[in-house]
């Protein structure tokens, strides 16, 4: 969890952080891309915020333009997660998540097996990593909706507050 904690971060508005922000928080972290066809799953991922953010949850929208499906710029990926979407979510600045630039972040979850046993590079845009406060890192696949009954039992049974 440490290195993990240590992951430094650039929000989407520049400000400089780590995932320590989120420390003994349930995170799910997401690469998302605004032009991708799941991009509906914004929807979701904002209701999830929505309910659970008063109770220790948060989405962490990881914008990647590693699958050629991302704005141009975070001011116009921020203007349309917010106009398109409602998004509320924290958001980084636009991320690599694969590849031998892949960010400190992302080089600690793939790492992470999915259900079926398979860790290694991000297969897709919407790709979820569930943290858990204690460290534990739970994967699903770009096609698992972020309000699949198995996520968000992890969220529930693992929310501080």
């Amino acid at each position: 969890m440490t290195v993990l904690l240590d992951a430094p971060l650039t929000m989407i508005d520049g400000r400089e952080t780590t995932f320590a922000e989120f420390a003994g928080q349930v995170v799910l972290v997401v690469n998302v891309a605004s032009r991708c066809g799941l991009a509906p799953q914004y929807e979701s991922l904002e209701r999830l915020q929505k309910t659970y953010s008063d109770r220790g949850f948060t989405v962490l929208g990881v914008p990647s333009n590693q699958f050629l499906q991302e704005l141009s710029s975070e001011k116009k990926i921020a203007e349309y997660c917010s106009m398109t979407w409602g998004v509320t979510f924290p958001m980084t600045e636009k991320t690599k998540v694969n590849g031998k630039k892949r960010h400190p972040l992302y080089a600690q979850l793939v790492e992470t097996p999915d259900s079926h046993g398979l860790a290694g590079p991000v297969a897709w845009n919407f790709e979820k990593f569930l943290v858990l406060p204690n460290g534990e890192v739970h994967r699903f696949r770009p096609n698992v909706q972020p309000d699949a009954p198995e996520i968000i039992a992890l969220i529930e049974a693992n929310l501080p507050r």
